[in-house]
């Protein structure tokens, strides 16, 4: 699916979440780092071009959500997927993020080919808005 030169950046403060997703990505081409933390997520969006970010929500002392509004402000067109085992609830801020075309959303838990799929439409959507300018 991806061409090589494709990044992602995993940011879960689970081990085996990290592990599991940099696994399956790489089976698939990806060129995959990850990050325990918002900290060092951010440290690495400074230092290197991610083609899409995949970050869960729920971390502690910077959590995915400021991760998210830091990484927009360094570069507003970064494709964010957002991970939380939350469930779907009308409110939450995430469902009006995905609603406002923000971010995308994998509910956990998800299969592989559900944040595949989800992958693809982010990169269809950045190479569309790359086309554009």
């Amino acid at each position: 699916m991806p061409e090589s030169n494709l990044s992602i950046l995993i940011v879960d403060d689970e081990e085996d979440i990290r592990f599991f997703l940099k696994e399956v990505l790489e089976a698939e081409g990806f060129d995959v780092k990850t990050a325990s933390n918002a900290f060092k997520a951010l440290e690495l969006i400074e230092e290197c071009f991610f083609s899409i970010v995949l970050s869960d929500i729920a971390m502690p002392e910077m959590d995915g959500y400021e991760l998210f509004n830091k990484a927009k402000l360094l570069y507003p067109n970064l494709p964010i997927i957002m991970m939380t085992g939350f469930g779907y609830d009308p409110s939450h801020v995430l469902v009006r993020l995905r609603k406002n075309g923000e971010c995308d959303v994998l509910f956990k838990p998800f299969d592989n080919q559900k944040l595949l799929k989800k992958l693809k439409i982010a990169i269809e959507k950045t190479t569309l808005n790359k086309d554009k300018q």
